[in-house]
């Protein structure tokens, strides 16, 4: 059962009917919370400052701490109900508690993916993507917190390629690696014409039925 019961059931937005399944469900790793349950945690102090502050003043701590601990329990369902999804068909992501919006991108249009790992990130082990697309999609441009960001980003990268969006890259052989020797020009052609009938011979042509045999200034 999720934490509070709160899901996006991201099972529900799957074309079904054309076959697509799930490839990889990313939800926000550990990381992306702590600063909300620090906010959270801080709602104690607030309450110990019931102890110094005048009678008329104890307003101010009780809603100092209510304040501190519901804003940082939204900010934690926020990132629970926050999932980046990998399909064999595009790639989406799923946000909001009250209403919910979802982004999404075919896999045709993924023309790179950037992974950004801070130093603390790879001590934790999490990084950023970065999406560079065909039309940038409002929602996907940028997934932060995303857990094993390397094996992810290949998980991705494989879809695409048994997509056959990228094909393979043709193998050289040895040979052509290494010859790089220019390949002989081919031989000009010579274009030798028909001979042409003298202009100026003004001898008429010769009838072939005519069997009278010729002068022997004109052989």
């Amino acid at each position: 059962m999720s934490v509070f019961g709160f899901d996006p059931r991201v099972e529900r937005h799957l074309i079904a009917d054309e076959g697509e399944v799930i490839v990889d469900e990313v939800r926000k790793h550990w990381a992306a919370v702590v600063g909300a349950v620090l906010e959270m945690c801080a709602a104690v102090p607030a309450l110990i400052l019931l102890a110094w502050v005048p009678q008329q003043l104890y307003w101010f701590p009780l809603f100092l701490a209510l304040f501190l601990f519901l804003h940082g329990l939204w900010r934690v369902l926020q990132a629970r109900m926050d999932r980046f999804v990998i399909t064999n068909m595009r790639v989406f992501r799923v946000h909001g508690i009250l209403s919910q919006r979802i982004a999404t991108m075919p896999i045709s249009r993924i023309l790179d993916i950037s992974v950004h790992t801070p130093l603390i990130g790879r001590v934790f082990g999490y990084g950023h993507f970065v999406f560079e697309s065909a039309a940038q999609d409002q929602g996907l441009r940028e997934i932060r917190f995303v857990g094993s960001p390397d094996q992810r980003g290949a998980t991705i990268q494989r879809v695409i390629q048994r997509s056959g969006l990228r094909g393979p890259a043709r193998q050289m052989g040895r040979s052509e690696q290494f010859d790089t020797a220019p390949a002989p020009a081919p031989a000009p052609q010579r274009y030798d014409p028909a001979p042409q009938p003298d202009r100026y011979d003004t001898t008429p042509p010769r009838d072939p039925n005519d069997t009278a045999e010729m002068p022997w200034w004109r052989s």
